[in-house]
Formats: structure tokens, sequence, C-alpha cells
């Protein structure tokens, strides 16, 4: 438990996992970043082989051309599909390391007798930019630096190895060390982030949810039909809004008790979502989505009432075969003592000229109490 903390920059696992897409949001920017850092650097390497200045000499040049034009294609690939970076951010950060680990090591092999700078910044630039998990990142360091000291005994005299050996592993043990604290104060600030979004998220659906039916309550509901019905682009999209209002809903309660009255409320509701076909899923965002993927939405607005705003329909026709549905599967119930559930229905259209809200509301209710004045549990269109 105690290493794993450690692997997790001082988290749990499922912390960590909480903060993922935080974690790959932050190496997308930075890789990006990086690797236009890296562009920008082998271009001025390349502008300094021609000049002959700082030691670098033109027999370099295509060196840094090789790496100008790789790290311009991870450019163009980074940019262009964003979304699949985004996704596998885990293994774009290592190719990015990669690359630049590699950078690293060849250009201390090109100044053979110079010691080595450019791979102990690329060191200490991947520490404190990448999030990973603490042990992989140790084992690849270890690796790179491994791999850096091989090249350099290989291709520079002994007392420069000798210095490039001890340099590397004092910028290790210090990569290392920043490495853990840098991310472990990011981990910080995204985990109070993440706390925060889910008390925002928590506040949206108490403040937009009916608790006994997980419906739209009736302000939100308003809202969000007022929203749709005044937005200019729905020109030729069919809208009817609907009340539906249980039928002798007080004997219910009366003969079978509040308990069964909220069971048949919630039923109510239940077949409701169905007919509609309305997602409920990450109700936090139900707003956005219900506007933009245009979805019927459903709310109670109090006691045995509710309202819909019915969406992806071509006519009232096809409106009223819903509610057929929706009166019949209320009708067939079966729960105890409760057999079936009675309601009546009243519907309108929302025509192009419609912009208030409470009038359609109106239409709708005259219809509702048309169908209780002509028997109950029966559907009325006005």
């Amino acid at each position: 438990m105690y290493w794993q903390k450690i692997n997790y920059y001082g988290f749990e696992k499922h912390r960590y996992d909480d903060c993922k897409k935080l974690i790959h949001d932050t190496n997308y920017t930075h890789l990006l970043i990086i690797n236009s850092w890296l562009l920008l650097m082998t271009i001025t390497f390349m502008i300094l082989c021609l000049m002959n200045e700082f030691g670098v000499t033109r027999r370099n040049f295509n060196m840094y051309y090789s790496f100008m034009i790789l790290s311009l294609i991870f450019e163009v690939i980074i940019i262009a599909f964003k979304k699949f970076c985004i996704r596998f951010a885990t293994f774009f950060v290592h190719a990015s390391s990669i690359i630049l680990i590699v950078f690293g090591i060849f250009s201390s092999v090109a100044q053979p007798y110079l010691a080595a700078t450019m791979y102990l910044v690329m060191v200490v630039l991947l520490s404190v930019t990448y999030i990973d998990t603490m042990i992989r990142f140790t084992v690849l360091l270890i690796f790179y630096c491994s791999v850096f000291l091989y090249t350099s005994f290989k291709f520079k005299p002994h007392s420069l190895a000798e210095l490039d050996m001890y340099n590397i592993i004092v910028f290790l043990a210090l990569s290392l060390i920043l490495h853990y604290f840098f991310q472990h104060n990011k981990m910080t600030q995204f985990y109070t982030l993440q706390k925060n979004i889910q008390i925002q998220r928590d506040l949206e659906i108490r403040s937009s949810f009916d608790t006994l039916t997980d419906l739209l309550n009736r302000a939100r509901f308003f809202a969000i039909a007022d929203q749709i019905i005044k937005d200019p682009i729905r020109r030729d999209e069919f809208l009817a809004v609907c009340l539906l209002d249980l039928d002798k809903f007080k004997e219910i309660n009366d003969k079978l008790g509040h308990q069964m009255g909220d069971k048949a409320i919630q039923t109510t509701s239940h077949i409701i979502v169905e007919a509609l076909n309305i997602d409920m899923f990450e109700k936090w965002s139900f707003t956005e989505r219900a506007v933009r993927d245009k979805f019927s939405i459903a709310g109670r607005l109090g006691g045995d009432e509710y309202i819909m705003l019915i969406r992806g329909q071509k006519n009232m026709d096809d409106v009223k075969a819903i509610l057929d549905s929706i009166l019949t599967n209320l009708n067939s119930v079966q729960i105890g003592e409760l057999s079936g559930i009675s309601a009546s229905l009243g519907v309108t259209a929302v025509t192009d000229d419609d912009k208030d809200m409470d009038l359609i509301y109106k239409r709708a209710d005259e219809a509702l109490y048309q169908s209780k004045d002509r028997g109950r549990n029966r559907i009325t269109i006005n």
C-alpha cells in the first residue's frame, strides 16, 4: 500500500484514476508545448550549423535537420489528431520522451569533446513536465541514462565520460525528486478541482431534479423548455407539450397508504421516461444535452402532476401514439393492491409563433381539464 501511494504521487490508485482525464489533458498541453520547443530549438541549431557558431559545425546539420523533420511530423500528428492523442496520452508522452532523450544523446555525441549539457536539460525537463507513474518514470529514466552513459563512454574521451557519469548521477537524483514533488502538487490540484467539480455537479442535480421521481423539477423544466422553444434553429421541428395528472390519486393515498401513493408516482415517472426514451445518464449535464441532442424532457410539477416536452416526432399523431402507450402501461400496472393507474392527459402542439412557455402550458392545462370533464383516463388534444 505504501509503495502504491508513492507510485501515484502520494495518492491512492482510485484517486489517481479519478483524475485521469485531467492528467491526459495536461499531458497533451505539455506535449504540444515541449514538441514546439524542440522544433524551434532544432531550427535554431540548424541556423547555428550554417553559421558555424558556438561550436556547432556544419557536419551536424543533417542530424538537426532530421530531428526537425521528426518533431514537425510529431507536431502535425498532435494537432491533427487531438482527441486521439488525448485518449492515448500516455503513449504519446513516452514517444515524446524518447525523441527528447535521443536528441539529447545525439547532441552529446555530436560534441564529443564537451561535457553533455543538452541531455541534462532534457532529463530535468521531462521530470517536471509529464505525469505518468513514479515507478515507471524511474525505471525508464534509469534506462535512458544508462543508454546515455554507454554512448558517452563509447564516443567520448574517458575523462569527459566520467564527468558525464558524475553529472548524470546528480541530475538523475535531482530529477526523480523534482518529478515526485512537482507531480504530487499537480495531483493535489487535480484532486481539489475534481472535488469542486463533483460538488458543483451534485448541486446541479439537487437543484434540477425531483428527489422522489428523478424527473426535472418545475423550475428547471420550464427553464429548459423555454430555451428550446425560443431557439431560432428549431424551425421545422415538431414540438408538443403534454400535462399528465393521475386520476383520484387521493383515493390511492387514503385506501392504500401514502407509501403506495409514492410508489404510484415513481412508477408513473418510470413509464414516462421509458416511453419518451429520455437519457437520464449524467444528470449534471442533462440541461446541455437536452438542448444539444434534441431529446424529449419530462418534469414533475408537484403532487401527482407531470409535464412533458415531446420532441423527435413528425406530427401530433405520432405524439398521441406515444401518449397512448403511456396510458396503456399505466392502466396495466399491478403493484400489490394497486391494480392499474388511471390518468388524464392534455396535449398541445407548439407553433412557430409560440415564444411564451406559460401560454403553451395554459393550452395544455385546458386540454387536461377537458379530459377530466369527459370522464378521466383519456387524452385530449388542444
